[in-house]
């Protein structure tokens, strides 16, 4: 299962992959919203190997999804690479300077399972897939505007 998005940032490239690679909020955002991070590599930079598990809670179940950065290559994408007891994933973040002052960010994420379980879980969410394809672009968007906020008053 596979799932795109893109948006255009009114940002330079620099600023916007500076802005994705601030991985110490996303882990605050996933804190707030109920997922426990723990970044398991030494270092706090941006740089291939660095992990994190994660413990959420999805559909009643306790989850644990380990996830690492398989790939970056500043400015222009990172990959990531996601792994649980039934399932994998991958998420490739794109980031192209239309010019100086805009970017395209896109984002591709791929789910496959590995069980019988997880396998039901993704035909469930293949059912909802024009949902769920809808919020993904709508996040995406969400993002990209507070990206342009936070540039246009540098914080």
């Amino acid at each position: 299962m596979q799932f795109s998005a893109r948006e255009d940032i009114e940002a330079p490239v620099n600023a916007v992959f500076e802005m994705v690679a601030d991985f110490e909020r996303f882990e605050r955002m996933a804190m707030r919203r109920g997922i426990e991070v723990r970044r398991m590599s030494d270092h706090m930079g941006v740089v291939p190997g660095t992990s994190w598990q994660t413990e959420f809670r999805l559909r009643g179940k306790p989850r644990h999804v380990d996830i690492q950065m398989a790939e970056c290559e500043p400015p222009s994408h990172m990959r990531f690479e996601a792994s649980s007891k039934g399932m994998n994933g991958f998420t490739l973040i794109e980031f192209l300077a239309l010019s100086q002052r805009r970017t395209r960010l896109s984002v591709d994420m791929t789910l496959a399972a590995k069980s019988l379980p997880a396998r039901l879980l993704l035909q469930s969410f293949r059912l909802g897939q024009s949902r769920f394809r809808r919020r993904f672009q709508l996040r995406l968007k969400e993002f990209a505007r507070e990206i342009e906020e936070r540039h246009l008053h540098g914080t």
